[in-house]
């Protein structure tokens, strides 16, 4: 009897002590959650993987050259340097060097892109935030791109390199030419959610949003639900937009003041992704004129007899390669949040002079970022209620579309997806 009083005690004793643990825990002020190497504990919260967009990344060349087209260039480099973004290459004369080793060369026969003879071009810094934190090494305040979303998250616990990445691609292709990325961000991010216990959370800027897309839209829906927790689109074009086709026709300088958008068209038409970004037939009106020339309008159905016009028929067969990969909008099957920006004037067609297409055009604007349309931007809308995740729109009044990136309300909003239940 004697002993079954004690033991009975014994067990109301250890509840007791058990409880006073668990209230000096809670009442510590210290952060419930998984427990690291460290012994530290700190709350359970999402890796993240950083998708940039066209431009939106390093990329190094090496050069064996068997020619250059001004005395000037380099031929030969033992090592790698950086080719984008490099100020220093993007001056008059030493323009011409640089176009000369970043364009591509467009294969009719297989429908694939290379280098220039003697031109290798790497992206350096996969699963690294380095290459898309700012675009030039030196960390130049132009070159700035994710440093500040990546240094928020870091300020408020995350690591870079560990539980923050980065996902850098050669931009100047469009997906179709990436398989070997596609399979690399696929492991990247099941690595992450595994050592973590935490489902990632994809944050894609710009044209990355449609290689993410993209991606999404090739992995089984058992995936997704395994390993994604939300998608985060910032400044989305998935409908292309406007902006590209003055890109083809003229070129764009890139708010260059030195260099002609002349010099630059060239290796801009050769980069497949730009072909790519026009405009959507499913999303912008048929009968609205992009391009208007004294003897000729086009509109979204018109673009093989552009190509023509401009004398560049690889242009034709580029978007014909490209066009079908996202071209239904199928919904992603993870939670989205689109942010997107409005009240910046955003161009939506061009008028040329019967100097076409070797002038500059006048510009017609219309409602957006400044480059991504709005009609654009909320495409993504249309995925409510045809997908069991949710769908949210987040409107940022008069945020610029790289300035987006760098919004107090963007990276406010960023935060509130990271750190909810």
């Amino acid at each position: 009897m004697a002993g079954r009083h004690q033991i009975a005690a014994l067990s109301t004793l250890l509840q007791v002590g058990l409880f006073v643990l668990l209230l000096s825990a809670w009442s510590s002020g210290k952060p419930r959650g998984k427990c690291l190497g460290n012994k530290s504990c700190s709350p359970p919260r999402p890796p993240v993987v950083l998708i940039p967009g066209d431009l939106g990344n390093q990329l190094e060349a090496k050069l064996d050259k068997p020619s250059v087209v001004h005395y000037i260039c380099y031929k030969k480099t033992d090592t790698f340097f950086t080719l984008w973004l490099n100020l220093e290459l993007l001056v008059p004369v030493a323009i011409d060097c640089w176009i000369d080793n970043i364009r591509l060369i467009y294969n009719s026969t297989t429908h694939t892109t290379l280098s220039p003879p003697g031109v290798e071009i790497r992206v350096p810094g996969f699963g690294y935030t380095y290459p898309l934190e700012y675009l030039d090494p030196s960390k130049h305040s132009v070159g700035m791109y994710f440093f500040t979303i990546v240094q928020s998250l870091v300020d408020s616990g995350y690591t870079r390199d560990i539980d923050i990445k980065g996902a850098p691609y050669d931009w100047r292709k469009a997906p179709n030419e990436h398989k070997e990325y596609f399979l690399a961000l696929q492991h990247m991010i099941e690595e992450m959610a595994e050592k973590a216990g935490e489902r990632v959370v994809l944050i894609a800027h710009s044209m990355g949003n449609v290689y993410t897309l993209y991606f999404l839209n090739q992995q089984p829906q058992a995936w997704k639900d395994r390993y994604i927790k939300a998608f985060i689109a910032i400044g989305p074009p998935w409908a292309g937009v406007a902006k590209t086709l003055r890109v083809v026709i003229s070129g764009d300088n890139d708010h260059i003041p030195v260099i002609s958008p002349l010099k630059m068209r060239s290796q801009q038409r050769s980069a497949v992704s730009t072909t790519w970004l026009f405009p959507y037939v499913h999303s912008w009106p048929k009968d609205k004129v992009l391009v208007q020339t004294p003897t000729t309008n086009y509109t979204v159905l018109d673009y093989q007899r552009l190509f023509s016009d401009l004398g560049f028929e690889d242009g034709w067969l580029m978007r014909q390669d490209t066009e079908p990969l996202v071209f239904d909008l199928t919904p992603p099957g993870v939670a989205v949040h689109c942010l997107y920006g409005t009240g910046t004037k955003t161009p939506e067609s061009f008028r040329y002079s019967d100097k076409f297409p070797d002038v500059e055009p006048e510009v017609l604007y219309g409602e957006g970022d400044g480059t991504v349309n709005l009609r654009s931007a909320i495409q993504c809308g249309q995925w409510a209620g045809k997908q069991k995740q949710p769908v949210t729109l987040k409107e940022l009044p008069g945020s610029e579309h790289v300035n987006l990136l760098l919004n107090a309300t963007t990276v406010a909003y960023i935060k509130s997806v990271l750190f909810s239940p």
